[in-house]
């Protein structure tokens, strides 16, 4: 992602290996400075995952990825190092997919860099495909951060984005801010502010006017986890949006690759929901609102049905719900996508 960093543009990715330290963009801290994290073992990955140091399904599974080859190469216990990323946080399918996929592989080094490598490129694939519903002109709601801080580069639901701006289109995003963390507040718009992709940003509850005004009309979400009916989860909040953007005709579309499917699960009853801190409802500015006797419920994601989805983005290409048993044949067929080990 391109980032302005000490004057001068430059690329980075949302995590990487380097020096035997797993570096990370402190998501915390944007947009107000850029600082990075630095992993040294299990113990700072599992809190850099806990406590959304870094967030977005596929940038979690990189991250447990690069972080178990990292316990190995400190000469960890492995099972105490897995079983203590994979607690972390329970929605994201991505992470349980690259657990796996490193158990397959040894935990080698070279394992996590292919796993990032093929994130990072199946993401720009989707990119390319989602360019094909942006019309030049387009004015596209997004929810949430699903961009390349939520992936390692490129983004889902912003990759089309991206494309469509490199490829010269004009473009208008609105942000929903995303409470109560304000993902997209913080981070969508400054993702779209370093790549030059005009944009507002506005209340959760303010989507729905601008739908009903004719100002919106096209909306791309990303996803945590998608089920074998097109059934997902993804932030609090998107269930509404899918709602709304129906009700005004306006194609609803989730961009995610591959890993974040999960075919096991029938429907979206079946999706585990993290309920997360009541303060991070209850506190603002590290100020409390609201009654002092008053609590809070903290849902991290809801779950939207298939029928609200015209579309998935995917890089095996566009998907309806009725489609995805086609979708599902190319996923088992793709050696990365069945977590075979490297050397076969």
């Amino acid at each position: 992602m391109k980032i302005n960093f000490e004057g001068e543009e430059r690329k980075f990715k949302s995590v990487w290996f380097e020096n035997n330290t797993v570096m990370l963009i402190e998501q915390r801290s944007l947009p107000e400075k850029l600082e990075f994290f630095r992993a040294k073992n299990s113990d700072d990955i599992a809190y850099a995952i806990k406590h959304m140091v870094v967030r977005g399904a596929p940038a979690i599974g990189v991250t447990a990825a690069f972080g178990l080859a990292l316990a190995r190469k400190n000469g960890e216990n492995m099972e105490e190092a897995v079983e203590k990323i994979r607690s972390t946080r329970p929605t994201a399918f991505d992470l349980f997919k690259a657990i796996e996929f490193m158990k397959q592989n040894g935990f080698e080094l070279n394992a996590a860099e292919r796993y990032s490598q093929e994130v990072s490129g199946r993401c720009k694939k989707i990119g390319e495909y989602g360019n094909s519903l942006i019309a030049d002109g387009s004015k596209i709601l997004t929810h949430c951060n699903a961009g390349a801080l939520a992936v390692v580069d490129w983004g889902t639901a912003l990759a089309p984005m991206r494309v469509a701006k490199e490829s010269g289109k004009t473009i208008f995003v609105f942000v929903d801010e995303t409470r109560p963390r304000l993902q997209g507040a913080k981070l969508t718009a400054w993702e779209l502010g370093q790549e030059g992709i005009e944009h507002v940003i506005i209340a959760d509850n303010a989507a729905g006017y601008f739908m009903k005004k004719g100002d919106v009309n096209l909306a791309i979400v990303g996803a945590d986890r998608i089920c074998a009916n097109g059934d997902f989860a993804n932030k609090i909040g998107t269930y509404e949006k899918a709602v709304l953007a129906k009700e005004n005709g306006i194609p609803f579309y989730v961009a995610a690759p591959g890993t974040t499917f999960d075919f096991s699960l029938k429907s979206g009853e079946q999706i585990p929901i993290e309920e997360r801190d009541e303060d991070e409802v209850l506190v603002v500015n590290n100020k409390k609102i609201g009654p002092e006797t008053s609590r809070a419920r903290n849902p991290a994601f809801d779950v939207t049905p298939n029928k609200y989805v015209t579309g998935y983005i995917t890089e095996y290409g566009i998907f309806r719900s009725d489609q995805l048993g086609d979708l599902q044949r190319k996923v088992q067929s793709d050696l990365f996508m069945r977590t075979e080990p490297l050397t076969k």
